[in-house]
């Protein structure tokens, strides 16, 4: 007889429930975030435990490597995919932790990537660097418009950056001399953070095959291969290049009943580091690929800019699924044929 085990996963605790074939509770508990209690709650049940699911909290990271580690075969829960039975009226953490359990043993439970402990650090470096990149570009921002609603002079983000030619406007008021100073040693610092982690990162993944390929793509130069290569991880976890547009977040959110749309889905699902490096990367293409701008202006003749620019996206993303997968170079005249 098989049992099944599922985890309602908390900042500093967890629920453990561990159901058998017939749904009975065989064992249930509130737990506290430390992976040598879990362990020796579930070691009593080890023979017969066939997995134990865990939802995708923000901190899973600890449990389902230390679980793995030892020898359990873990899912990890797409939690955004469940859904509860409806006709409830009072659930808590203990029923959550049972539910998890019972849809597996049904063989319905939704389910993630669960992405190697061995490669996660550098993927998480990169995504270190991103938000870096973007709380240094929200400083060049405020920099930029305290000087220009003071002396009525825009400078551009390299100047800010000390690396334009462009000369800096006289500041007589000291205040804001000094915040400028401030913001500009803020800037100077993240910029060096940057860089260290760019050459680190670079040097790690410029030898792969998938970086390799992904540079062939138009508009994707090593920052944006890089991101999607470490997104991306194994892209034969994807079963079709649909799947994958999807998990780029370049298809369409929206319920359609006959032919009459009835609402959106989650448009959030899917990964937001993909989705930015894949608009970055038609954003590029459309200035150095003809065929890409010809594509862009006749889709923004039809609907809004911005969507001209998301389709060109979703054409890039099945394109570099094509490339990872059969490690082919890029092809343009069969992305735009």
């Amino acid at each position: 007889m098989g049992l099944y085990c599922g985890i309602d996963l908390h900042s500093n605790n967890h629920v453990l429930t561990v159901i058998d074939e017939a749904d009975r509770r065989v064992y249930e508990r509130r737990l506290a975030n430390d992976l040598a209690i879990t362990k020796a709650a579930l070691e009593p049940y080890r023979a017969e435990l066939v997995a134990v699911a865990v939802e995708s909290t923000f901190n899973w990271y600890w449990l389902v490597d230390g679980l793995m580690e030892a020898g359990y075969a873990v899912r990890l829960v797409n939690t955004a995919a469940v859904r509860q039975y409806e006709g409830l009226k009072h659930t808590d953490d203990e029923h959550d932790a049972f539910w998890l359990a019972h849809l597996m043993r049904l063989g319905i439970l939704p389910t993630g990537y669960i992405y190697p402990k061995s490669e996660r650090g550098l993927r998480d470096l990169a995504r270190q660097r991103m938000r870096l990149v973007q709380h240094r570009s929200s400083l060049i921002t405020s920099v930029q418009n305290q000087v220009w609603r003071s002396t009525a002079v825009r400078l551009r983000s390299d100047t800010i950056k000390g690396r334009g030619k462009q000369p800096w406007p006289e500041i007589s008021d000291p205040d804001l001399a000094l915040s400028v100073k401030v913001g500009r040693a803020a800037i100077d610092t993240l910029t060096v953070q940057i860089e260290r982690l760019e050459k680190l990162i670079l040097k790690r993944v410029e030898l792969s095959p998938q970086f390799r390929m992904l540079k062939t793509v138009s508009g994707i130069g090593p920052i944006l291969a890089m991101t999607i290569a470490l997104e991306v991880g194994d892209v034969h976890r994807f079963a079709s290049v649909g799947e994958f547009a999807s998990y780029c977040r370049c298809v369409d959110s929206q319920r359609l009943s006959n032919g009459k749309k009835k609402g959106e889905a989650n448009r959030k699902c899917g990964n937001r580091y993909l989705a930015w490096a894949f608009m970055e990367a038609a954003h590029f293409a459309i200035r150095i690929l003809p065929a890409a701008k010809r594509f862009y202006e006749r889709k923004r003749r039809q609907r809004h800019a911005l969507l001209a620019v998301k389709a060109l996206a979703h054409k890039l993303a099945r394109a570099c699924f094509y490339v990872l997968r059969d490690q082919v170079p890029f092809a343009p005249e069969r992305l735009f044929a």
